[in-house]
């Protein structure tokens, strides 16, 4: 069975992510499909200002399109922004509360940062869940599904999700953007990024300020649909503003009363 654009556009920038660089050789050896309809699909991603077409194949078009990918040991970029963004989330959790922590690389550092007191944390990132077991106070609900890279998803994850009374859910994104919202590549995790965004009575989206004015492939929520974005401090005025007049709050490390 062919597979459909949408996938091979996913598969396409899953394989940017990890490499950097494409050929289309690779691309229609991996995908199944023709050098032309892969040619097509490189000028589709172009237009969306997601990659570069070069000679033979594609790059990625913004250095920061890091998406949800396992963390490696190696350097990963903007992590001081990352220990800002994630220090400003803490802040709103308190002890007894139940949280919701959705997989990424910020939701991961909030997991090192939380102190081990009594609260509830549903997560359906594995790293989060092998960072948390070591915290004897904190009691952990796992929302099942089946693994995908390193999270659980699926519609009973999202079924179960539904159920829960959570208060505070902190939502990962790729970009942040003025039209296009909270985006990400996985189209699998959109609908159980939903799940959480509909079922906690507040919802925040933790990006670093390089996300802002990105935008990915699938859109999960639109900017009116969350608490606020918590970010870090290197977030320029300008764009902090025009995030505003969009009626999104934002809330910024080191900064008090932004709103």
């Amino acid at each position: 069975m062919r597979m459909n654009p949408l996938r091979r556009y996913e598969k396409i920038m899953e394989l940017l992510l990890a490499e950097r660089e494409v050929t289309v050789a690779k691309l229609t050896e991996q995908l199944r499909v023709t050098g032309k309809t892969i040619r097509e699909d490189l000028a589709k991603l172009e237009e969306k200002g997601l990659l570069a077409r070069i000679h033979g194949g594609a790059v990625l078009a913004q250095e920061n399109q890091l998406g949800i990918l396992s963390p490696k040991p190696a350097a990963v970029p903007n992590e001081a922004e990352r220990s800002e963004t994630a220090a400003a989330a803490i802040a709103l959790i308190g002890p007894h509360d139940v949280i919701a922590l959705d997989g990424g690389r910020t939701t991961l550092e909030m997991a090192r940062r939380l102190p081990d007191q009594p609260m509830t944390v549903v997560t359906n990132d594995l790293f989060i869940l092998a960072e948390l077991a070591r915290k004897e106070q904190i009691r952990l609900v796992v929302p099942g599904g089946y693994q995908y890279r390193n999270m659980l998803i699926g519609s009973e994850a999202e079924a179960y999700i539904r159920k829960l009374n959570i208060s505070k859910a902190f939502l990962s994104a790729t970009g942040v953007h003025p039209t296009y919202g909270f985006t990400i590549y996985a189209g699998e995790s959109v609908q159980l990024k939903r799940a959480w965004l509909e079922t906690a009575k507040a919802s925040y989206v933790v990006a670093d300020h390089y996300k802002f004015g990105q935008a990915a492939l699938f859109t999960f929520a639109k900017l009116s649909e969350v608490e606020a974005i918590i970010t870090d401090s290197g977030i320029e005025a300008e764009t902090a503003e025009l995030f505003r007049q969009e009626g999104t709050h934002i809330l910024i490390h080191g900064r008090e009363g932004q709103s």
